[in-house]
């Protein structure tokens, strides 16, 4: 329900007069509220890249998936087969007969974007890199990656492995979202040491700004310098993609000009706290007569700095509104304006359940809905 609501939220910000965005140095980028869900300013973000080291985010977003599914566990040793080993590009030189850990293989992945970490993990996910790809593909249709294809767990070029900006910005929120102490626990780490190499975090963003907690860079001559960064400041978390940057530093500067310009130029106004009601809404044929209608999760919406009070809400309820009704049902429609004009909708849940009535009870309010 709270995903499709931060879907819903994602159309509002074409219908507002939005803040000029910075001048940005980049092939493609986008800036979002993870707060709201809200889009806040985007250039060719449909148009396909290749992904690099960010396809690691999937990467990882599928191991903590088995993680949590105890398919695999942190402390677990994996063996590291010569494929991995081997491995081109960028590395944590893991060694065949050299015990490693799927926690040093995710540290190793994240931090030093490790190629022979990830198709460790992989192999031992999966049997092999292939299969996890495939699982990958199953994870980014679900997610709704319309413009993303995998070929392997690294990042490594291949011309049928390619995404977007957009969908990378979908992937980087999803898992914000579904695993964010995994998140805590790996994505601002600065440097890791492991078969006494120490390699640092090749964010730049983790010592220039302290409220940057991520994400992850990426590189090859064909995509560029490539960064999705990621700041909490106070309430709000703001999340940008910047693909096809000139060099390391420039993709640093320019991701951080993104997030400041959206903290500086934009506001997020509560709506609606969790569990609070918004109104209570007719019920026939119940035990009830009414019921509460509002919102299981805290509903914001991002507008202009200072211009929160042109915001107005109004809920639409399905009628007429029949008994049983489960918590948690969807039950009607929060529509929001923004000076006058349409800017976002969110669904609105039953906050109790309500049982039928009797029968004398239903076949009274049969009777009277005739006259409705």
């Amino acid at each position: 329900m709270r995903l499709l609501a931060l879907l819903l939220c994602l159309f509002a910000s074409a219908h507002a007069a939005t803040p000029q965005p910075p001048s940005v140095i980049g092939r493609s980028w986008l800036v979002g509220d993870l707060s709201s869900g809200q889009i806040l300013a985007s250039y060719k973000a449909d148009e396909r890249i290749e992904p690099a080291s960010l396809t690691k985010l999937m990467t990882a977003y599928v191991i903590f998936g088995a993680l949590r599914e105890k398919k695999i566990s942190l402390g677990q040793q994996v063996p590291v087969s010569v494929r991995a080993w081997k491995a081109p590009g960028s590395r944590m030189f893991i060694e065949p007969r050299r015990p490693v850990t799927v926690d040093e293989l995710i540290r190793g992945m994240e931090v030093q974007s490790g190629n022979d970490a990830c198709i460790a993990l992989a192999e031992a996910v999966a049997g092999s890199e292939e299969v996890f790809a495939q699982m990958m593909n199953r994870e980014a249709q679900r997610l709704g990656l319309k413009n993303t294809s995998f070929m392997n767990a690294t990042g490594l070029p291949d011309a049928k492995h390619y995404s977007t900006a957009a969908d990378l910005y979908k992937l980087a929120a999803a898992l914000i979202r579904d695993f964010p102490a995994e998140y805590a626990q790996y994505y601002a780490i600065k440097e890791f040491r492991y078969n006494k190499i120490t390699q640092p975090n090749r964010n730049r963003l983790l010592w220039l700004d302290p409220t940057v907690d991520g994400v992850k860079t990426g590189h090859t001559e064909a995509a560029g310098y490539c960064l999705i960064a990621s700041s909490k400041r106070g309430p709000r978390r703001l999340l940008s993609v910047l693909l096809g940057g000139t060099s390391e530093n420039g993709r640093a500067q320019e991701s951080l000009k993104l997030l400041n310009w959206g903290y500086q130029f934009f506001d997020s106004v509560k709506l609606v706290g969790a569990g609070d009601a918004v109104k209570s809404v007719r019920v026939w044929k119940g035990a009830a007569n009414e019921v509460k209608a509002g919102s299981q999760s805290e509903l914001l919406v991002t507008v202009p700095k200072g211009e929160g009070e042109k915001l107005k809400s109004e809920l639409v309820s399905q009628q007429p509104l029949l008994a049983p009704l489960a918590k948690g049902q969807q039950i009607g429609t929060l529509r929001v304006t923004f000076d006058g004009k349409p800017y976002a909708e969110y669904p609105v849940v039953a906050l109790d359940s309500v049982a039928p009535a009797g029968l004398i009870g239903r076949a009274w309010d049969t009777l009277r809905l005739w006259f409705q």
